[in-house]
């Protein structure tokens, strides 16, 4: 999908990281917030930031941005 000009969704500045949380860490994300999975917002499976790193249902995603206050703020989201 071509956006803007660009060829991936993840080259415009306003995108933040987008990437797969591997299956070992996720229960520990969960141990950590003390969560179950279905507690997590959600994130859907067509989001175009999903789509270009293959997530699919089930996959817990990591964001990470950027923060003028906080540096970098880290969030997660299940893909619905």
């Amino acid at each position: 999908m071509i956006c803007l000009g660009l060829e991936r969704v993840d080259e415009h500045f306003l995108v933040p990281k987008h990437e797969i949380v591997q299956e070992e860490k996720v229960e520990e994300l969960l141990k950590k917030f003390g969560s179950t999975i279905n507690q997590f917002p959600q994130i859907l499976k067509d989001d175009p930031a999903i789509e270009e790193i293959g997530g699919k249902k089930g996959d817990v995603i990591k964001i990470t941005r950027k923060s003028s206050t906080a540096g970098i703020s880290i969030f997660y989201r299940v893909v619905a």
